[in-house]
């Protein structure tokens, strides 16, 4: 396994482009410093400091900050079908294919790097969201500190998630601007199913089916925070039923598909006559 992720690392950081964007993919994360430094003074009468409204305390930052940082995964995702673009732009997957390297073992490469990347961004997070915590939250007590800590699990099977359907893609159409440009088109065609779904039987029906759709499942895995600070500062007048928790099942639902795209992936190598 080290051997393959060696061989990826080198290929990604020979690539000055790929370096630019990696490191775009772990800064941009970390606005959600900057976001809780951020004072806003209105017209001098008072300033607003975001960092003392609670909303950075625990356990609730955990859920708020694997949230805003998902919204950035798209940068590592363009390095992600570039590793593939480029095998084929520059024979390198011929090359590694003549030197020795299964087609297994290349598709392995490939996956034990968007894993190295996802855990490291996920620590990278959770030190961040943890120093911003213990700055700012009025609790101090341990289990408290780590109640929700869950959200960062899900935050990792997030990011391997979609970047393994971002490799499968790339594996599919062997063109960077292809592979992400179907993404879009996943997108659009999971809520086409949706507005067919919901035609022919319900909406609430349609919604459940969608909860296992590619795209959907992974974003519910980190339900959006809003809703939640609503409820904590204003409980009488928000519905208290919104369900922000992560489920097992949800974690369950984007294992089978990364598992899925991750063999896709394979078989369309092992199928393909390079």
């Amino acid at each position: 396994m080290l051997r393959l992720l060696n061989l990826e690392l080198q290929k990604l950081l020979l690539n000055r482009a790929s370096k630019v964007l990696i490191f775009i993919s772990f800064i941009l994360p970390f606005t959600v410093l900057i976001l809780s430094s951020i004072k806003i003074n209105f017209f001098g009468f008072f300033t607003l400091e975001l960092g003392e409204l609670g909303i950075f305390n625990f356990p609730i930052i955990w859920h708020i900050t694997t949230f805003f940082a998902a919204q950035f995964k798209f940068f590592f995702a363009i390095v992600v079908v570039s590793m593939i673009g480029n095998e084929y732009s520059n024979k390198t997957i011929k090359q590694n294919l003549i030197d020795g390297l299964s087609k297994k073992e290349f598709i392995l490469s490939k996956f034990y790097t968007i894993v190295f990347f996802s855990l490291v961004a996920t620590i990278l997070i959770a030190v961040a969201s943890f120093c911003i915590g213990m700055y700012y939250s009025s609790y101090t007590e341990a289990s408290i500190i780590f109640r929700e800590t869950n959200f960062l699990i899900a935050y990792f099977v997030k990011l391997v998630g979609f970047f393994t359907l971002c490799l499968f893609f790339g594996m599919l159409v062997k063109r960077s601007a292809f592979a992400l440009a179907f993404l879009f088109v996943l997108y659009i065609f999971e809520y086409i199913i949706l507005g067919l779904i919901t035609w022919q039987a319900n909406f609430e029906l349609a919604e459940k089916i969608q909860n296992f759709f590619p795209l959907k499942s992974m974003y519910k895995l980190i339900d959006q925070p809003f809703q939640r600070i609503m409820m904590t500062k204003f409980p009488d007048k928000m519905d208290l039923t919104y369900d922000y928790a992560v489920h097992w099942y949800e974690i369950v639902i984007v294992l089978c598909w990364t598992a899925i795209f991750l063999f896709l992936s394979y078989r369309i190598l092992k199928n393909r006559d390079l």
